[in-house]
């Protein structure tokens, strides 16, 4: 008895001492997280709610929230917000997923230019790409010089303009959608899409019902992370962007500095948290069902 148990008792004492090893090696990135992220969140999330007085007291107030949702310029500011978000994930979806088809599909020279060209601007800064669009399509720029040379009206610039940060954004946010969508595209097996084919299936067919089906999780993915850098984006529309309404970041950074009013600059931040946890909800239950998907 004592023999045949003996071997059994070792990997139960192996598989918790693997276990524990496991959890040590996580528990300094988990540290790091708790500190730099959710602490700040819960930090902004209470320093909006319980504000101090004018007795000194700290006190319950949503003060700050009743006049975010009040107010024309702050309503205006996020609507414009979601509007270029909604608007740049669509331009990324349709741009991005025919490039991604091709580079899944398609072999030679060609494709690997294709590929390069798609990722080219992830090496590219985001201050650099503002200039670089300024003086292509902005005022007296490139487009202009050359429309000039032929005796062509002048182009009407979308640079200061809610067209200029869409712009920006997408050509920044491309190489990440490619790469996911073409990530994705990966589990759809050309033998799938040769079969349907030999039974009569047109491109249209075989996208809708092979393709599209294998891509849902993916689309839903990538579609996320666009949402996430596109809503909390700074750089681009702070460069490209009107003055007035403005993107929720530089509105953010504005209220901040220049108005010194740290308490409504925390409440846009929670605002804008709290629009980001809506899809940071859907990409963390896509993982979820990613996970309970596999054997």
């Amino acid at each position: 008895m004592s023999t045949d148990a003996a071997p059994a008792v070792l990997p139960r004492h192996r598989s918790n001492r693997g276990s524990s090893i496991g959890l040590l090696l996580v528990a300094l990135p988990v540290l790091l997280l708790a500190w730099l992220i959710v602490f700040p969140i819960f930090s902004a999330v209470v320093g909006t709610i319980f504000v101090q007085g004018p007795d000194g007291a700290t006190e319950f107030s949503l003060a700050s929230y009743r006049f975010f949702f009040t107010d024309g310029y702050s309503l205006g500011n996020l609507w414009l917000t979601l509007w270029t978000t909604a608007v740049c994930g669509i331009l990324l979806l349709a741009i991005g997923l025919p490039i991604a088809l091709y580079l899944r599909f398609s072999q030679g020279r060609l494709a690997a230019y294709v590929q390069a060209l798609a990722i080219f601007p992830m090496f590219v800064p985001s201050i650099v790409l503002a200039y670089a669009l300024i003086r292509t399509i902005g005022p007296n720029g490139t487009v202009d010089l050359l429309l000039n040379a032929v005796s062509l009206p002048k182009l009407r610039t979308p640079y200061l303009t809610p067209w200029g940060p869409v712009i920006g954004l997408v050509w920044d946010n491309l190489p990440l959608t490619v790469l996911m969508l073409t990530a994705g595209l990966s589990s759809v097996s050309k033998s799938a899409i040769e079969a349907a084919r030999d039974v009569g299936a047109g491109p249209l067919r075989v996208f809708i019902s092979i393709i599209l089906p294998r891509m849902g999780n993916s689309l839903l993915v990538t579609a996320s992370f666009a949402v996430l850098g596109i809503f909390s984006a700074f750089t681009l529309p702070y460069v490209l962007g009107s003055a007035s309404p403005e993107m929720m970041g530089p509105f953010m950074q504005r209220t901040f500095a220049d108005m010194n009013d740290p308490l409504n600059a925390m409440t846009q931040a929670v605002i804008t948290f709290g629009f980001c946890l809506v899809f940071g909800i859907f990409y963390i239950r896509s993982i979820a069902r990613n996970r309970e998907a596999q054997p």
